[in-house]
């Protein structure tokens, strides 16, 4: 099973960037983390992260045309206000996990709303670095239940 982890804008700031709300944790670190669990569930999670839309979405048809199984995607910022990445998002056929470390129904207004709510499984945030994790293992069982 093959999984596509796309990291939004900012999050290679991760470590340096607010602690209050991310924590100390690095990218790499969270990479790291869900390559671990990948391997214990028998998975390979391949890991992106940009600063720039127009090359997420891009990442995105190709995973489309890679015929990933399932997309984990912590778009930051771009969750509340991208319809592009959403329409890149819309056309992939497999499973997605929206995941962010803060509760962003607990934050700023602009933060509730997603425009990727509509066409995710579904989404979890709020606990930090574990949200990764937890994203991870409901992807996987998503395609399991898929396959069934």
């Amino acid at each position: 099973m093959k999984l596509l982890m796309l990291h939004g804008i900012n999050h290679n700031m991760f470590g340096k960037r607010d602690p209050a709300q991310y924590g100390t944790i690095t990218l790499d670190e969270i990479n790291a983390s869900l390559a671990a669990l990948g391997a214990e569930l028998g998975v390979t999670v391949q890991a992106y992260q940009t600063n720039h839309e127009g090359a997420m979405c891009e990442r995105i048809h190709q995973g489309y045309a890679d015929g990933v199984d399932a997309v984990l995607i912590n778009a930051g910022a771009w969750t509340h206000y991208s319809y592009g990445i959403r329409d890149a998002l819309a056309i992939l056929t497999c499973p997605i996990v929206e995941l962010h470390m803060s509760n962003i129904h607990a934050r700023e207004p602009f933060r509730h709303v997603s425009v990727f709510a509509e066409i995710v499984k579904g989404q979890i945030c709020g606990f930090g670095v574990d949200s990764y994790l937890l994203a991870l293992r409901a992807a996987v069982a998503a395609v399991d239940a898929a396959k069934k």
